[in-house]
């Protein structure tokens, strides 16, 4: 999905288009889109700098990090982003990077790729570990069962290998 910029003369446009799931989804994302993505956003025109200030709202489905359910996730992000063609960075050279360039991405042959603003705002919107509920008990180590359904007998068996060499001198102190 692209956003053909040579329609936007005037200072200020308005844009707001809903997505179907099947649009905006990417077999590579670590999510799946299950909701239709509503994007709306205020386009601001200055020579050849764009401006998107909006929201982009949805719903996400991605794997608990603890146990791999499945688990929903609302979104409903703001940005404000400018837009540069991408000459203009050509034309600079080396430089250092500031916090204003957080915000700021680039557009070839007059056209925003939509696709890739949504999975920006998706991604940043991402737990950095997401859970299905804040007790989840995760995945048994030994034999693989979620913990959160099923009890297993699996006993804890982890030892620190730091201590290894110890142990050894316990055991041949013992016999």
């Amino acid at each position: 999905m692209k956003l053909d910029l040579t329609h936007y003369r005037q200072p200020l446009h308005h844009f707001v288009r809903t997505f179907q799931p099947v649009d905006v989804s990417d077999s590579s994302d670590a999510y799946r889109v299950v909701a239709p993505t509503d994007l709306a956003f205020e386009i601001h025109k200055d020579k050849d700098m764009f401006r998107l200030v909006g929201s982009v709202v949805s719903e996400l489905e991605l794997p608990c990090s603890r146990c791999l359910e499945s688990l929903r996730l609302p979104v409903a992000a703001q940005f404000d982003l400018r837009y540069l063609p991408v000459t203009k960075v050509v034309a600079e050279g080396e430089r250092e990077v500031e916090e204003d360039d957080l915000g700021t991405s680039y557009y070839r042959d007059d056209e925003i790729d939509l696709n890739e603003l949504l999975r920006e705002q998706f991604y940043l919107a991402l737990p950095m570990k997401p859970l299905c509920r804040d007790d989840c008990q995760g995945l048994c180590p030994q034999c693989g069962t979620n913990l959160n359904t099923d009890t297993c007998g699996c006993a804890p068996s982890w030892e620190d290998p730091r201590l290894a060499a110890l142990k050894g001198l316990v055991k041949r102190r013992e016999s």
